[in-house]
């Protein structure tokens, strides 16, 4: 019998004979090496062009991300920056730029289909939707390759999140709770044959809580589930799905450090009465805030909301034979919304240099709220043992639609061709994304002080003229910028076809896409100029009074920018695969794809917003071409994978913490290592990644030419060691990296760090589970970003980082 495998992303597509039942990713059988992500056919990873990782369901149950970001952390070649929460993690692949937030080269998808078709809308990046749970059977990633062919908008690679399908009889219940911070969670989920032909999966998550950072409230509440039902028949299968997702979790800002020494060689630490890696801007102090929304009417948002997404997808996806072509069709409608409102890039200064900052030279501070309200801060300079005091720029970021559309279908056949044999695959995908968000801001007064329990201050001049209204500074950024709100519809659409052919050990592909879209819609802000006003006085509270921050107030200007233009690229890869011996592969590909631009050159010089053309064609998209070189090795107990890899790429793009343009290109080259030993109780999986890049050209600051990339690592590693057998597992998963600079201006060094995961795992008895897990057990100030490019003359630096040490225990009942 022939194995027919349901590849998982758009692009898979597996030979079947009538008659044969479906076996699909996630229900390899044991000891299976097939990846489905990526490629033209399932194969074993032997036998594919490409280099691929698996994270299979009881390596994830070990490693237990706090999100999707911490998970993406270990898996080889994978730049996974997770300092904000639980949402809009920083990702990208093998030394493709990370030059701002999100994930703009690699693409996240869920069960074949793109999670968001752009990974970095502002606010709204794809992990933002994906949650890890009991419904997860396994991720696969690609990197490089054909990615680059059979997904869209994905050249650096694609990671796959594949849930179960009721493919093994039972469900499990779980119930965790942290240890050393406040959170309680429940999992189950259940699947299996209601009939010989039919079966289903059904699952889901609830938690709540502080979460494992300090912010004086519960900022983690919600969860999803998910369900499945699918229907077998001689030939192929069809499945319907649905999801529902509502979740709230905290958005982390950056926080100070005190920094001394040399840009080369700075020396970090905790300022007074603050702890890095567990206390937040983020206070019971301040939990709402009235704001003039997107048409400029008053509303009071909640602060306690953080970042909250929500999602109603059903979706179908089916797969059957036509003579001896296999047909495969998969859709999704997504409606998904939210919202992210929290501190964001605040400011951390001396009192006195707050009071100029806040047009109070020479003033006062008094407590706005909590038990000394209205009482003066009578030495600021010593407040709270650091004499530091925070400008909290409330962000909110409202996420009115941001859902999608989509549609793959595609046909494959295997043609016995000579002595080898030729697999053919064509299809057309389509798609629709909606960005229609609006970001708000307003700006607040607080003390530096850990735990959740700071306090809000009003400022006052010298004069004793109030600057401020509990502790309210003004309805609107500092800047008196970026309140932007954006009314966008995107059109993706590509037809692709690949052919490979395989003859005894040699196995040569190539593929082609051609992407064309459409970008329509309006936006409004300030920054498009034209005599637009974007700040006002006006009473938004109502009381006839007009308050020193109702002096403050910003509105959306009506006139709005268009946005009307097309793009159209065309993507290709090839490669040839050499089996040399049974354990032994050697590859070589190359691939050139593409990413298009969504939401972040709608504003500035690319486009020419009074007739919504590009004003700079070549920005509509960023092309990547890569070459892989690559030797793999298998035994039963022993897997090495050593890739080398050439990539360039341009990046057109905006730094949503400064507001400035970016457009460059890029160059990066290394090394890529993965592999596994097993030893009777022992295993060691592990990883490691060296990258050489460099800012090749800047069409706008030509000085950083030459200059490594901004958070780009010479070196990132994963390790994971660890003793199992059927009663027990322990272990610990290090991750670490290299030294690497803030900003592009390559001066100021952030230092490299390794985190420690630790694990252990009893099987009570054979169906009741006990787990003990610890992301970053020892506690490691693991800086991702800095936003200075150098020591600044005040000593103190914003730093963004990973969480700190979080323990858990969970109990699990499988049944």
């Amino acid at each position: 019998m022939v194995i027919r495998v349901l590849l998982a992303l758009s692009c898979s597509v597996m030979a079947s004979v009538a008659g044969a039942a479906p076996v699909e990713p996630g229900q390899q059988p044991p000891g299976s090496d097939t990846v489905t992500t990526g490629v033209a056919k399932g194969r074993d990873r032997l036998d594919s062009a490409t280099s691929t990782s698996v994270l299979r369901e009881a390596e994830i149950a070990k490693l237990s991300p706090r999100s999707v970001g911490e998970l993406l952390r270990d898996i080889p070649g994978v730049l996974a920056e997770a300092p904000n929460g639980e949402s809009i993690a920083n990702i990208t692949i093998r030394g493709l730029p990370l030059s701002s937030s999100g994930a703009k080269f690699v693409q996240l998808q869920e069960d074949g289909l793109p999670v968001m078709e752009f990974g970095d809308i502002v606010g709204a990046s794809s992990d933002s939707f994906l949650r890890v749970d009991l419904n997860l059977a396994q991720v696969e990633a690609i990197r490089g390759g054909s990615a680059s062919t059979f997904a869209s908008n994905s050249p650096g690679g694609i990671i796959n999140f594949i849930s179960k399908t009721g493919e093994r009889d039972g469900g499990a219940i779980a119930l965790t709770g942290g240890l050393d911070f406040d959170q309680y969670r429940a999992d189950v989920d259940y699947g299996g044959r209601l009939s010989s032909t039919v079966r289903f999966h059904v699952g889901g998550f609830y938690r709540q809580g502080e979460g494992p950072r300090r912010i004086g409230f519960d900022g983690q509440r919600g969860g999803q589930i998910k369900a499945n039902i699918t229907r077998e028949f001689t030939g192929g299968y069809i499945r319907l799905y649905g999801k529902y997702l509502d979740d709230r979790s905290p958005f982390y800002d950056s926080v100070p450090f005190r920094v001394s020494g040399t840009n080369d060689d700075a020396e970090l630490k905790a300022v007074a009465g603050f702890d890095p890696t567990r206390d937040t801007l983020s206070t019971r102090a301040l939990q709402s805030v009235t704001l003039l929304d997107e048409r400029n009417v008053p509303i009071t948002q909640d602060i306690r909301e953080g970042q909250r997404v929500k999602e109603r997808s059903v979706g179908v996806e089916g797969q059957f034979t036509l003579a001896d072509w296999t047909i495969t069709e998969r859709f999704r409608v997504a409606a998904r919304s939210g919202g992210l409102i929290g501190p964001f890039s605040s400011q951390y200064l001396t009192p006195a240099a707050a009071l100029t900052r806040l047009g109070a030279t020479g003033g006062s501070f008094r407590y706005a709220t909590g038990a000394s309200a209205g009482q003066i801060v009578a030495d600021p300079a010593a407040l709270n043992g650091n004499g530091l005091i925070g400008i909290y720029n409330i962000r909110n970021r409202r996420q009115a639609d941001v859902g999608n559309v989509t549609n793959d279908l595609r046909a494959s056949r295997v043609w016995n061709l000579g002595e080898g044999a030729l697999t053919t695959t064509a299809g057309f995908y389509a798609a629709r994304q909606a960005i229609d968000t609006s970001i708000l801001y307003g700006v607040a007064v607080t003390e530096v002080k850990g735990g959740g329990d700071a306090e809000l201050l009003d400022v006052f001049t010298a004069a004793g003229v109030a600057r401020t209204a509990t502790g309210i500074y003004a309805y609107n950024p500092l800047s008196g910028t970026q309140r932007r709100t954006l009314r966008l519809d995107y059109s993706v659409n590509a037809p692709f076809a690949s052919a490979n052919y395989k003859i005894g050990r040699v196995s040569i592909g190539g593929s082609l896409r051609y992407d064309f879209g459409d970008a329509r819609g309006q936006v409004f802000g300030v920054e498009l100029g034209g005599g637009r006003i974007g700040q006002v006085v006006r009473d938004i509270d109502g009381d006839g009074v007009i308050s020193a921050p109702e002096q403050r107030v910003g509105v959306t200007p009506g006139a709005p920018g268009l946005v009307d233009y097309s793009y159209r690229y065309l993507s290709y890869s090839t490669g040839v695969n050499f089996r040399i011996a049974e354990p032994l592969a050697v590859f070589a590909r190359y691939s050139r794809g593409a990413r298009a631009n969504a939401d972040r050159i709608t504003f500035g010089t690319v486009i020419d917003n009074a007739t919504g053309a590009l004003a700079v064609p070549s920005a509509a998209y960023d092309p990547v071409r890569q070459a892989e070189i690559g030797v793999k090795y298998r035994r039963s107990n022993l897997t090495l994978n050593l890739t080398g890899f050439h990539v360039d790429a341009q990046d057109s793009n905006i730094n949503t913490s400064t507001g400035a343009v970016i457009a460059r290109d890029y160059n990066a080259k290394g090394l890529e290592f993965e592999g596994g030993v097993r030893y009777g109780m022992f295993s060691l999986n592990g990883g490691a990644t060296y990258t050489d890049a460099e800012i090749v050209r800047d069409r706008v600051d030509p000085t950083v030419n030459g200059n490594k990339p901004r958070h780009q690592a010479s070196l990132i590693f994963q390790a994971t060691p660890q003793i199992s057998t059927d009663r027990f597992a322990v272990g610990a998963v290090f991750i670490g990296t290299t030294d690497s600079y803030a900003q592009d201006v390559n001066l100021l060094k952030m230092p490299g760090y390794v985190t420690t995961n630790a694990f252990a795992q009893v099987h009570a008895t054979e169906r009741l589970l006990l787990s003990l897990n610890a992301t970053n057990l020892f506690d490691v100030v693991a800086l991702t970003g800095i936003d200075e490019d150098r020591i600044p003359a005040s000593g103190i630096v914003r730093g963004r980082l990973l969480t700190g040490r979080a323990i858990s225990a969970t109990v699990r009942l499988d049944f």
